[in-house]
């Protein structure tokens, strides 16, 4: 517990890109066509000749081996490693990410891969009640949370309501299909504006 100020990151989307290699290795690997443009990840999956909609009980699967096998593919979201070392100076940083427990040591060795070495949370589910834990395990005097996707903002507002939340989803072909989450203070896709807010609301200012 240290007192200091804390920043609570997600990871796909917000410090790595995800979608867009995804999509790459659906198409080499499966044959699938993910038009993730439209903002409809679960509907957005189509076998390639037929056209027809990849079932939901298939595409869980299909992203659970996509981080099993290829998160090597992911790439650093520009600016997320500069804003991170000029947050770390003043606040502590960790990266909760909604993987299974399985894929923590996979997580941790592709954030150092880019330089980043940060703490790792894995989660299942709303991110309201880990997000609680970790603020207060770390007896923060401030905190903020990022994340791209709205349903996390709302859990992390019912569980952590002091906690400042920005809405960043950092995939340029992504973000004009995502709307404002409701529960978001804010909304900021890349790093070169997000680093003042969140210095700002970590700082007191």
């Amino acid at each position: 517990m240290t007192g200091r100020p804390l920043l609570i990151t997600d990871c796909d989307e917000v410090l790595l890109h995800m979608v867009a290699h995804f999509q790459d290795w659906l198409g080499e690997a499966h044959d699938i066509d993910f038009a993730f443009e439209t903002g409809d990840f679960a509907g957005a999956l189509t076998h390639r000749g037929s056209g027809a909609q990849v079932t939901e009980d298939r595409v869980w699967p299909l992203l659970t081996d996509f981080f099993r096998g290829e998160m090597h593919r992911q790439t650093l979201v520009p600016g997320a490693l500069e804003a991170l070392g000029r947050i770390g100076e003043v606040a502590d940083i960790v990266i909760l990410t909604n993987l299974g427990d399985e894929a923590h040591g996979w997580r941790v060795e592709q954030l150092a891969a880019h330089g980043i070495a940060h703490e790792v949370v894995c989660n299942q589910g709303g991110k309201g009640v880990p997000a609680r834990a970790i603020i207060d395990r770390h007896g923060a005097s401030a905190s903020v949370f990022v994340d791209d996707l709205s349903v996390h903002h709302a859990s992390v507002a019912k569980h952590s309501p002091e906690t400042w939340r920005l809405h960043m989803v950092a995939e340029p072909r992504l973000a004009p299909a995502v709307p404002t989450a409701e529960h978001a203070h804010a909304r900021i896709d890349d790093w070169a504006r997000a680093t003042r807010w969140i210095l700002d609301r970590l700082e007191g200012e």
